[in-house]
């Protein structure tokens, strides 16, 4: 086991470093000299090239590179163009709302999928399984700012039972009527992801369901939910576990947009308007955390699978 968790991290680690270079290099292909953010387009060439010579910007693109690995690993992801702040401030100032959501959200991806997936595969065929396949069909196929905007427009305008926009933090005056405001983004967010886990969860069920295993059960007279739970479920569980894992992934690429939506303080609002300012150290370290969050949330569902299904260690 300690070998295949040493190989599972050292493989992390190598995707985080490779995914380091990618966000370096394309970030310096973003149209817009920052110099000239920095200080306006009426600067002499005179102060912009000392100023470029000052921040290292004259050097070869790998000098740079190798300069700012060096600082990431001591936990300095530069200073802010707009703000004039150290970027890992501004990252921790926006994290609790982010991470809040993403908690929130995965906890609605989990009780809505996997619940489900597991109704429509038991009836599979009926009107209960054709009927949720199309509403997951449906929710994965909306943009998810529609379905903001359509939840807004139902329980925040017309029904008045949820906030639309803004976020009082419950750390900080302890409300934890404030969780309401977390409702109508987790749900935009997980909408689309929930219905890709029932989705999985349908097919692996019913793909696990043809073992012969399975056949034999049934053969030896053992009641459905008991051949459900302990030989179907468990074997079945696998490919959600490692979607769950990939999902990190896509409500990271999401949460700008619901971020936007709603109005949350977050490090999806602040990508998207460091990217209106063209606030190249921002980007980089929003970036740069999120394919953190999405190799570890990969590395964390390949440590759980060996739990789940122990010959995956073997192999």
């Amino acid at each position: 086991m300690l070998a295949y968790v040493l190989k599972r991290t050292g493989a992390a680690i190598a995707t985080l470093v490779a995914a380091s270079i990618v966000i370096f290099i394309f970030i310096h292909l973003i149209p817009g000299d920052p110099i000239y953010v920095m200080l306006g387009d009426e600067a002499t060439p005179e102060q912009v090239e000392a100023l470029r010579t000052r921040l290292g910007l004259d050097r070869p693109l790998y000098v740079q590179y190798f300069y700012w690995a060096g600082n990431v690993l001591q936990g300095d992801l530069g200073n802010s163009i707009f703000f004039q702040e150290p970027v890992t401030v501004i990252i921790r100032d926006g994290a609790e709302t982010s991470l809040l959501l993403a908690c929130v959200t995965m906890v609605w991806i989990v009780a809505l999928g996997v619940p489900v997936g597991v109704l429509a595969a038991i009836r599979q065929g009926t009107w209960v399984d054709q009927g949720l396949s199309g509403i997951a069909m449906l929710l994965a196929s909306i943009p998810t700012f529609w379905v903001g905007l359509y939840l807004i427009l139902i329980f925040a305008a017309h029904l008045g039972w949820l906030p639309s926009s803004g976020y009082p933090s419950i750390f900080e005056d302890g409300g934890l009527s404030n969780l309401r405001y977390l409702l109508l983004p987790s749900l935009t967010l997980a909408a689309p992801n929930a219905a890709l886990i029932l989705r999985l969860t349908r097919a692996s069920m019913l793909d696990v369901a043809k073992e012969d295993y399975v056949r034999t059960a049934r053969a030896k007279g053992l009641g459905k939910l008991r051949i459900i739970l302990r030989h179907v479920a468990p074997n079945a569980i696998l490919p959600i576990i490692a979607m769950i894992g990939i999902d990190v992934g896509l409500f990271m690429s999401g949460i700008v947009v619901v971020e936007s939506v709603f109005g949350w303080p977050g490090i999806g609002q602040l990508a998207w308007q460091a990217i209106q300012r063209v606030d190249i150290p921002i980007i980089m370290g929003v970036t740069l955390v999120s394919a953190f969050f999405i190799v570890l949330g990969n590395l964390l569902a390949d440590l759980i699978a060996p739990l789940v299904d122990p010959r995956i260690k073997l192999k």
